[in-house]
């Protein structure tokens, strides 16, 4: 390694926060003790504030220090701190401005090579960021498509099977232009033009097998309707469009600050201290219907006659549910 390198590798150890002997530290490293003593000197010099402690329980622990010494981050930690800081202005915590000021003042002290790598990073968040179960998509993955989304390099991969599915189902080799990173309830979506389809496709980035196979450069594409997350909202809500394919309105017999919180993207228009109007969408009436469902109340619904009749359905299904043979189960 050369002394950057091995600097790099100690810091990084060091920022762990945890503390490290002398010997554990040149093991880690493949250095000798004394190189580790010298490495140590240095990076003080640096700034960063480096305190030892003498005796067999002993070692360096990286403390905070009075000043920033200047930063240095691996390849995987400037990727984790773009999308941890970009991603801030999703948490609606009012720290969006303070993000951004925290991400330029960080990039201005990066070495060059790590400073492209972190422009590169640019994706849109729908909905809240960390909402839903998380489906993680290996680090390596999204640096590899953030990369040659900001690069306009064709991508090979593999597409995995979805989890669940036949086991011996082999991956898909696939070629697409990559355009655009979006993240949405915790899991991360690829937009590309498949090269083979000839038409948009959305991947799961948790399911990308990126190839390392140089691509040949293209020409940015529009996204269709304009706006990336747009599109991909609207394929989330089964639709063409920004709205859900099933939309309808019901009054129901609670207080709008009741109802409020378990709307998602719905409206809430207060009608009296007592009751609201509520307007909500779906990818079908029979599954809006069941979403009304979910509020233990009385409602009446107020438009579409397509909704009064998945009302009148679920009813009848639900009746016949209640009165079914208590005892009638599957062998």
């Amino acid at each position: 390694m050369t002394t950057a390198d091995r600097l790099l590798n100690l810091l990084s150890l060091l920022q762990t926060g945890r503390e490290w002997s002398g010997s554990t530290l040149a093991d880690r490293l493949h250095i000798s003790a004394r190189t580790v003593r010298r490495d140590v000197d240095r990076l003080r010099e640096m700034g960063y504030c480096i305190r030892a402690t003498m005796g067999p329980e002993g070692g360096y622990r990286l403390a905070a220090g009075q000043a920033l010494p200047p930063i240095l981050f691996d390849d995987d930690q400037a990727v984790a701190v773009a999308i941890a800081l970009r991603a801030a202005t999703s948490l609606g915590a009012g720290i969006e401005d303070a993000a951004v000021r925290a991400l330029n003042t960080i990039r201005q002290v990066m070495p060059s090579p790590l400073r492209h790598r972190l422009d590169a990073i640019e994706f849109t968040t729908i909905g809240r960021a960390g909402d839903g179960p998380s489906v993680t998509a290996p680090l390596d993955v999204l640096r590899a498509l953030t990369q040659r989304i900001s690069d306009r390099q064709t991508l090979y991969f593999d597409y995995v099977p979805r989890a669940g599915s036949d086991a011996a189902q082999a991956p898909a080799s696939r070629r697409a232009e990559p355009h655009h990173l979006t993240q949405s309830r915790s899991r991360w979506y690829l937009v590309a033009w498949d090269l083979d389809r000839q038409d948009w496709r959305i991947f799961s980035a948790d399911r990308i097998r990126p190839s390392s196979k140089p691509g040949l450069r293209f020409a940015h594409r529009t996204a269709p309707g304009g706006d990336f997350a747009a599109f991909v909202s609207a394929r989330f809500k089964g639709s063409d469009g920004p709205e859900w394919p099933c939309v309808g309105t019901v009054l129901i017999q609670l207080p709008a600050e009741k109802v409020l919180p378990f709307v998602g993207d719905g409206q809430v228009t207060a009608v009296d201290a007592e009751s609201c109007l509520l307007k909500m969408g779906s990818w079908s009436w029979h599954a809006l219907a069941a979403v009304f469902g979910q509020f233990n109340a009385p409602m009446n619904v107020v438009e579409p006659q397509e909704l009064r009749e998945s009302f009148n359905a679920l009813a009848q299904r639900y009746t016949q549910a209640a009165h079914a043979e208590r005892n009638s189960k599957p062998e």
